[in-house]
């Protein structure tokens, strides 16, 4: 109990830090840009950023459900090919000496320089874009999987024959489970390039999106619009990154001494 009260005060303590700092950084900007310190037309004030984004609130929403509708069917196709293959790489030594070496020169191919060949190739923008954010994020969990599965502690392996599990009683009882500290820590990772990639979607072809919005109104050098919006998206991001931080932790709480 006691150690578990010094983790929330710690955790309190570098929050609490995280926000001053955050703070700082929006009272320098306030500064600088009241006091003329910096181009006013690419940094403009608080003020007209507020105001901008109070103008398009409305659509802030509708982009950030384009953004969601693009996001989450991506996180979830990617989840599940990389858990499949991922088991089946993590239990088979034989296919994963043969594939492994393939699947890393997939993995080191940026995304970006195939979005001119997926883009001619899919049947709409929506797929190619999904496609694309697939494969940007994808090889993080995989590869995480793997290594999870591959370095399971024998002894769990053994009581598991010993209680004679097998099949996909085995994989969700022991394997996953044992293995899950590593495949939450490649997820986690593998969402900022999800992010990266459905930014680089929406800029380039989407007509609604966080960044089309910040896209199109950087192109008509409105930036305090395109402000607004990127603070938004980044607002959007963290909140995201926190939620998956935090089921992260609660799902491997049993990790926790």
């Amino acid at each position: 109990m006691h150690s578990k009260a010094d983790g929330v005060m710690r955790r309190l303590i570098l929050n609490f830090i995280s926000a001053v700092l955050i703070l700082g950084i929006g009272l320098l900007y306030y500064y600088a840009t009241e006091n003329n310190l910096v181009n006013p037309f690419l940094f403009p004030k608080v003020s007209a950023i507020v105001k901008a984004f109070s103008k398009n609130q409305d659509i802030m929403l509708l982009n950030l459900l384009s953004s969601l509708g693009m996001m989450i069917p991506s996180i979830i196709i990617s989840l599940a090919i990389a858990l499949t293959l991922g088991i089946i790489l993590g239990r088979n030594a034989i296919l994963r000496e043969i594939l492994h070496p393939i699947l890393y020169i997939f993995s080191v191919v940026p995304s970006i320089l195939l979005s001119p060949f997926v883009l001619l190739l899919a049947p709409d923008f929506w797929t190619a874009s999904v496609f694309l954010i697939v494969y940007s994020t994808v090889w993080s969990t995989l590869f995480a999987t793997v290594t999870g599965i591959m370095t399971i502690d024998k002894r769990y392996l053994d009581k598991a024959d010993v209680l004679e599990l097998r099949g996909m009683k085995r994989i969700t009882k022991v394997i996953l489970p044992a293995a899950s500290p590593s495949i939450l820590s490649g997820f986690v990772n593998s969402l900022r390039n999800t992010f990266v990639m459905l930014v680089y979607a929406e800029m380039y072809g989407s007509r609604y999106g966080m960044g089309f919005f910040v896209k199109k109104y950087t192109d008509f050098s409105l930036y305090d619009y395109a402000w607004g919006g990127f603070l938004f998206m980044v607002m959007v991001l963290v909140i995201v990154m926190q939620f998956f931080d935090r089921l992260k932790e609660y799902l491997l709480r049993w990790t926790i001494d």
